[in-house]
C-alpha cells in the first residue's frame, strides 16, 4: 500500500502541468499531425480512412518504483454520419497500473484507431478496459498495411505510440479509458457527455473550431 501511495504522489506534479483542456487539445492535434506527416514511419493512410474514431493521448505519464502507475488525458473524435467530417472532440482519461521491477518515469504519446462498430460502442460507454471489454492490437506502420495479419486487421482498435521521436505499435493491455466530464465542460461551457459529442449531437465548441 505504501508503494502504491509513493507512485501516486510521484505522478501528481507531472499531471498538474498538462491539466488545462485547451492546451491538451493543442498537444493532441500536434501529435496526430506529426504522426500522419511521417508517411514511411507513421500510421498508414488506408487505416485512417477506415477508422470510425481516433483517440489521441498526448504525453501519457508512466511512473514506477516496484509498483507502476500510468495516467494520461486526451481527446477522441468520430466520423459523422455519411462521412461528413468529424465530430466535436470528447475528452478522455486513460488509467492503468502494474507490478514489476521498474523504476523511473517516462512520457509517451498514444494514438488509438477505433476500427469498427464494436470498438465505437466501447468508446461510447462510461468506461472500458483494453484487453478486457475491448480488443486491441499494436498497429502497423508505414505506407502499406495490406500485408498485416487478419487478426490485426480485425481488432476493434489499433494502438500506436511515440516516445523520444520514435513511432511504434504498442500494447495497452489493461489500460482503462473513461470520459473526462470536467474537461468537456471547460471546453464547451456546459455539461455534455462523450456520447453526445462523438455521435454528432453537439456542435464543435469554439475552442476547438480550428482542429
Amino acid at each position: 500500500m505504501k508503494l502504491l501511495l509513493i507512485a501516486a504522489i510521484a505522478i501528481t506534479p507531472l499531471l498538474a502541468k498538462d491539466n488545462e483542456p485547451t492546451k491538451r487539445l493543442n498537444d493532441a492535434t500536434a501529435v496526430f499531425t506529426e504522426i500522419m506527416a511521417a508517411p514511411d514511419k507513421g500510421i498508414p493512410q488506408e487505416l485512417l480512412d477506415k477508422a470510425k474514431c481516433v483517440v489521441v493521448i498526448p504525453g501519457m505519464k508512466k511512473v514506477g518504483f516496484i509498483f507502476g502507475a500510468k495516467y494520461g488525458s486526451g481527446f477522441a473524435a468520430c466520423r459523422r454520419t455519411g462521412n461528413l467530417g468529424w465530430s466535436a472532440p470528447a475528452a478522455l482519461r486513460v488509467e492503468g497500473g502494474g507490478v514489476g521491477f521498474q523504476i523511473g518515469a517516462s512520457e509517451t504519446d498514444i494514438v488509438l484507431l477505433v476500427m469498427n462498430d464494436g470498438g465505437m460502442r466501447h468508446l461510447l460507454a462510461d468506461k472500458f478496459t483494453i484487453g478486457g471489454e475491448a480488443t486491441a492490437a499494436a498497429g502497423p506502420l508505414g505506407r502499406d498495411a495490406t500485408a498485416q495479419t487478419d487478426a490485426m486487421m480485425h481488432a476493434e482498435m489499433l494502438s500506436y505510440s511515440r516516445s523520444r521521436g520514435l513511432f511504434a505499435g504498442i500494447s495497452l493491455e489493461g489500460a482503462t479509458l473513461r470520459p473526462d466530464a470536467d474537461a468537456n465542460r471547460d471546453l464547451d461551457g456546459r455539461t455534455i457527455t462523450n456520447r453526445q459529442a462523438l455521435t454528432g449531437r453537439v456542435k464543435t465548441p469554439a475552442a476547438a473550431q480550428r482542429y
